[in-house]
């Protein structure tokens, strides 16, 4: 499963999530190994930031991450620079972002 979210850096703070996602804590890339997160890659543009969720579940993923306090320590360091994560139509939460088309889907439904 492929989930992609959106968030927003807080204004001026872009070196610094820059420099805090250099390497996150070990705690949190195994709590997302136990997750089932297989991969987490983040795209920024300006003040927009753009995830993409490799896993086996995401809310299942989700659950497990939220419930550890290692990821409480990561979101209350992290958390200064993001301004907040937003949903297909803008509003709050951490809703994936609907995909629209994919070039794979279409060469695999042409085939």
């Amino acid at each position: 499963m492929r989930i992609a979210l959106h968030s927003v850096i807080v204004e001026g703070a872009i070196d610094d999530y820059r420099s805090h996602h250099a390497r996150i804590p070990e705690g949190l890339r195994d709590l997302f190994g136990v997750a089932g997160i297989e991969d987490w890659t983040i795209w920024r543009s300006g003040r927009n930031l753009f995830h993409l969720v490799e896993c086996d579940d995401f809310e299942a993923a989700m659950r497990v991450v939220n419930a550890s306090s290692v990821n409480d320590e990561w979101q209350a360091d992290i958390g200064r620079f993001v301004e907040g994560f937003y949903g297909p139509d803008g509003e709050d939460g951490s809703t994936p972002i609907e995909q629209v088309w994919a070039l794979s889907a279409q060469r695999s439904a042409e085939a």
